[in-house]
C-alpha cells in the first residue's frame, strides 16, 4: 500500500474547566490527511536526553538551537518519515498540553502584507555564475510541539514562546494551535508569515473549530496591555492600520479596541460552506440542542459565516461527548452519509467530522483533582473515528505500549492503527449492519478506560500515602515517573488489542455475509 503525505485538515474542540464534566481542561482534535492520503500514527514518550539540542525542520530546512532544559513529554506523531516529526498532540510532565495544528486560511490582503516564509531552493551550484544559496523557510505543523512543549511550565508561557518563534522565524502556512494547562486553554492563530493572535477560552465555554480562521471577537486593548484574556504580536495595531485590513463600517476609531479577526484576516468562500461551517454548526447543534437549528427561521445554518467561535454549553461536556462529536457524520440530519433522511445529494453535501481520512484523535485532559504526577491523560484513537473509540493513556511515562507505538508502513493487526483502518474499510459499505457491534465496542472501551484510570489514581494515591507514612523521601530527579502509570497504559493497550480483535472478527463476519457475490444455496 502506497502512503503519501499531504496538507493536513482537522477538527478541534476546546472545553474550559467549568464547562467540562469533572473540572478538567480538555483539548481535543482529530488529525486528517489530505484527499487520498493516509498517515499512520504512533504514541511515544520523548525523554529529555532524546530531545534534540540542534533542530532542523525537515520541510523548511530552518535550523534552531534549542534550550538545554527540556522536560519529559509524550506525543502522537506520524509513523512514517518525509514530513518531519509532526508531533500533532502532546502533554508534558509539567502538565502542559498542546495540539498542533488546525489548518486555517487567511485572506489575500494579509498574505500581501506579511507573506508566508516558504523554503526557496538553491539555484545552481556553488561557484557557478548566478548561484543563489537556499533560503530556509519558517516553522510549521511539523515543528510547533517539539519547539514549544518541553520548555514551558504553563499554557500562557507556551503562547509567549510560540509567538516569539513565529516572529523570529515566520511560518509557511496558516494554523491554529491549542495550548492548555490545568487552569487555562489558549488558542493561537497565525496571521500571515510572522503575526499571531491568541485568546483564552472562557472557563464556562467550549470552542468548536473547523479548518478556518475562527476567532470572532478580540480585545486588542487587552492583548496590547494587561493580556488577561488576549495576546498578540506587539505591532498588531500598526499592522492592521498600515495595511488597511480593517473592513468595519464603524467610523469611530475606538472600534479597533474590539476586533472581529474572522472579518479582518479570514476567508469566506463557497468551499468554507461545504468543508468548514457545517462542522461548527453540528458541534454547536449537539451541545446547545435547545436552539433552533433546523427550521427555515434558524439563526445558524450549515452555511452560516457567523457561527460563534465559543459558546456556553447547555450541559457539561464529557469525554463521551467529545468522542461522539469528533466521530460524527451529521447524525439525525439529512446530511448523514450513512443515514436515510434527505436525498442522495444532501447525504453527500457536506464534509463530515468523522471522515475516512482521520489519522488520529487525541483528547488532552488535565485533571485538577489528580496529583501532578498523574494529572495528564491522553485519550487516543487511531483511524476513521466513526469506527473506533477513545482510550485513556497517562502522559507522564518514559515508554509507551508497542500496540500504539510501533506503527510502521506494514499493514498488520499487530498495530492498533492498521487494525482500526481495516475495520473501517470493512464496515463502511455495510454501516447499519455493523453499527451495533461498533457501538458496543465504544461503550466497552470507554467504560474500561474510566475504570482503569480511577483504579490507577487510587493506587498512586495509596503508594504516595504509604511513602509519607514511612518517611520515604521522594526522588529529586528532573522528572518522577510512577511505574503504576506505565502498567496502566499497558493494561489499557492489552484490553484494547483484545477488544479490537474481537470487533474485527465481528465486522469481518457481518460484511462477508453481505458481499455482492453472496449466494444462499449451499451444497448440503
Amino acid at each position: 500500500m502506497l502512503l503519501q503525505c499531504g496538507d493536513m485538515s482537522c477538527t478541534t474542540i476546546l472545553i474550559g474547566k467549568a464547562a467540562s464534566y469533572d473540572g478538567s481542561t480538555i483539548v481535543a482534535r482529530n488529525d486528517d490527511s489530505g484527499h487520498g492520503k493516509y498517515d499512520p500514527k504512533r504514541f511515544v514518550a520523548v525523554r529529555p536526553e532524546d530531545q534534540p539540542r540542534r533542530y532542523v525542520s525537515e520541510i523548511s530546512h530552518a535550523v534552531k538551537d534549542l534550550p538545554d532544559d527540556p522536560c519529559l513529554y509524550s506525543i502522537v506523531p506520524n509513523a512514517l518519515p518525509g514530513r518531519g516529526i509532526l508531533a500533532e498532540a502532546g502533554a508534558s510532565v509539567r502538565n502542559v498540553a498542546m495540539s498542533a495544528t488546525e489548518t486555517i486560511a487567511v485572506n489575500e490582503r494579509v498574505l500581501a502584507a506579511d507573506p508566508m516564509v516558504a523554503l526557496v531552493p538553491a539555484v545552481g551550484e556553488p561557484g557557478e555564475e548566478g548561484y543563489r544559496p537556499e533560503q530556509p523557510g519558517g516553522i510549521g505543523e511539523e515543528d510547533f510541539i517539539t519547539l514549544v512543549l518541553p520548555y514551558v511550565h504553563t499554557a500562557r508561557e507556551g503562547v509567549e514562546r510560540l509567538g516569539a518563534l513565529l516572529e523570529r522565524y515566520g511560518t509557511y502556512e496558516a494554523n491554529g494551535i491549542a495550548i492548555s494547562d490545568v487552569d487555562e486553554i489558549w488558542y493561537v492563530e497565525t496571521i500571515g508569515g510572522h503575526h499571531w493572535i491568541a485568546r483564552r477560552v472562557p472557563d464556562d465555554c467550549y470552542a468548536a473549530i473547523p479548518n478556518q480562521l475562527g476567532l470572532d471577537d478580540f480585545d486588542l486593548e487587552d492583548a496590547l496591555g494587561d493580556q488577561k484574556e488576549h495576546m498578540c504580536s506587539a505591532d498588531m495595531r500598526e499592522f492592521i492600520e498600515t495595511n488597511h485590513l480593517d473592513v468595519s463600517m464603524d467610523a469611530d476609531p475606538r472600534h479597533l479596541s474590539h476586533l472581529n479577526p474572522r472579518a479582518l484576516f479570514g476567508t469566506r468562500t463557497d468551499k468554507d460552506h461545504i468543508y468548514n461551517t457545517p462542522r461548527a454548526w453540528y458541534m454547536q447543534r449537539y451541545l446547545n440542542p435547545s436552539d433552533d437549528w433546523d427550521s427555515p427561521n434558524a439563526r445558524y445554518t450549515p452555511i452560516s459565516d457567523d457561527i460563534p467561535w465559543c459558546r456556553r454549553p447547555e450541559n457539561k461536556v464529557s469525554i463521551e461527548d467529545v468522542d461522539f462529536l469528533m466521530s460524527s457524520h451529521f447524525e439525525g440530519t439529512p446530511y448523514d452519509p450513512y443515514g436515510t433522511r434527505g436525498t442522495e445529494e444532501t447525504r453527500r453535501r457536506y464534509r463530515p467530522i468523522g471522515i475516512n481520512r482521520n489519522g488520529q484523535l487525541v483528547a488532552l485532559q488535565i485533571r485538577p483533582y489528580a496529583p501532578e504526577g498523574n494529572r495528564s491523560v491522553m485519550w487516543i484513537s487511531y483511524g476513521s473515528n466513526p469506527f473506533t473509540s477513545l482510550a485513556p493513556f497517562y502522559a507522564n511515562v518514559t515508554s509507551t505500549p508497542d500496540y500504539l507505538a510501533n506503527t510502521t508502513g506494514e499493514v498488520t493487526t499487530d498495530s492498533f492503527y492498521w487494525t482500526n483502518r481495516i475495520i473501517a474499510a470493512l464496515a463502511d459499505p455495510h454501516y447499519q449492519a455493523n453499527r451495533n457491534d461498533i457501538e458496543h465496542y465504544r461503550e466497552d472501551v470507554l467504560s474500561f478506560g474510566h475504570r482503569l484510570v480511577a483504579a490507577t489514581d487510587a493506587a498512586v494515591d495509596s503508594a504516595r500515602a504509604d511513602a509519607s507514612v514511612n518517611n520515604i523521601t521522594r526522588s529529586e530527579e528532573p522528572y518522577v515517573v510512577s511505574n503504576d502509570l506505565a502498567d496502566a497504559n499497558q493494561a489499557m493497550a492489552d484490553y484494547l488489542r483484545a477488544r479490537t480483535q474481537q470487533l474485527l472478527g465481528s465486522v469481518l463476519y457481518t460484511s462477508s455475509n453481505l458481499m455482492r457475490n453472496a449466494f444462499s444455496m449451499s451444497d448440503r
